[in-house]
């Protein structure tokens, strides 16, 4: 239950100000008038008892209280677009069954909201969701083993199946904290210390070391990891850095603390996330699926990533159909 005088709309206005710092622009998000995004504030900060935002100075910048509140603000916007669009989820009750093959960069959040959520949708129907890195993925809808494949992009055409976009997925670079500030700089840190890779067999391990060899940059083998929990816990340690992406960033949230996340030091690239379906199922129901994983990853992965690193906005986004 909100605490009096805290409304669904002022923190809807709240939102919009500490995004834009402008009431003109605040009104046009909200569909507003000027005067009523003004008092609708002025009732939130009274309600709070402390001001959430500073003004005196243009554009609005948010106070220590407000940064405070806009976090869980926009939690609780997230959840509430997330429960109404829940509300709105495809009848999947006419399925017999539903395998689906899931990336693991999703299996510590994501995952288990989506099955929650098509679990509730086949009441009488056969489920049957995988985690697994996505050359694994991409092999089980090759074999006929799953349905659906949620994975990274494929090169060339896959099997005849049907893509339908998600995300786009920038890589990054990651060191652990402090760690640039020290030496002066991404490229003294990639310069002096050892460059932890992933699997040469994997999808991402290959995406990344055809890069590297098309910028014409060599790094030392020292480091080989299957495991992305591994690689992620060394460089938060400072044995090394990696190129990962901000899903595989996210997917660590324990070692946020020990990690700093930049942009590559030379020309970036992305991988896309994308959702496979087998010519047979070339029908609603992944246009459903993947509609849903669009609204979950918007608001489970890169809504919190990008408020911790707003370099991402733009970069780290969603992919409509039509792109």
């Amino acid at each position: 239950m909100l605490m009096k005088g805290v409304t669904l709309k002022g923190l809807v206005v709240f939102d919009a100000l500490a995004t834009t710092g402008s009431v003109a622009q605040a009104a046009s998000r909200t569909g507003l008038s000027q005067p009523a995004v003004s008092q609708q504030i002025r009732n939130l900060e009274k309600a709070m008892g402390q001001d959430l935002l500073d003004h005196s100075r243009r554009p609005m910048q948010l106070t220590p209280a407000g940064r405070t509140f806009i976090a869980r603000t926009r939690t609780v916007l997230a959840e509430l677009q997330l429960a109404q669009n829940e509300l709105t989820m495809m009848d999947l009750g006419h399925l017999e069954q539903l395998s689906l093959g899931m990336i693991d960069d999703f299996d510590h959040d994501l995952a288990p909201r989506l099955a929650t959520m098509l679990a509730e949708n086949m009441s009488r129907s056969r489920f049957k969701l995988l985690t697994a890195p996505s050359h694994e993925i991409a092999n089980l809808l090759e074999r006929g083993e799953v349905h659906m494949a949620i994975c990274a992009e494929q090169d060339g055409d896959f099997a005849g199946a049907y893509m339908y976009p998600i995300a786009r997925d920038p890589f990054v670079f990651v060191c652990r904290k402090g760690m640039v500030d020290a030496m002066g700089g991404v490229q003294a840190v990639m310069d002096e210390h050892p460059l932890l890779r992933y699997q040469r067999e994997q999808m991402i391990g290959q995406r990344i070391e055809k890069e590297l060899e098309t910028r014409g940059l060599s790094f030392s083998d020292r480091f080989e990891l299957g495991a992305h929990q591994s690689l992620m816990t060394l460089a938060a340690r400072g044995v090394g850095w990696a190129i990962t992406t901000p899903l595989g960033y996210m997917r660590v949230s324990r070692l946020h603390a020990d990690l700093e996340v930049f942009p590559l030091p030379f020309e970036g690239f992305s991988r896309n996330i994308v959702l496979y379906a087998g010519a047979d199922w070339s029908d609603q129901v992944p246009n459903d699926v993947a509609r849903i994983m669009r609204l979950l990853i918007q608001d489970l992965v890169i809504l919190p990533a990008v408020q911790s690193q707003s370099w991402l906005d733009g970069e780290f986004k969603i992919l409509q159909s039509e792109e």
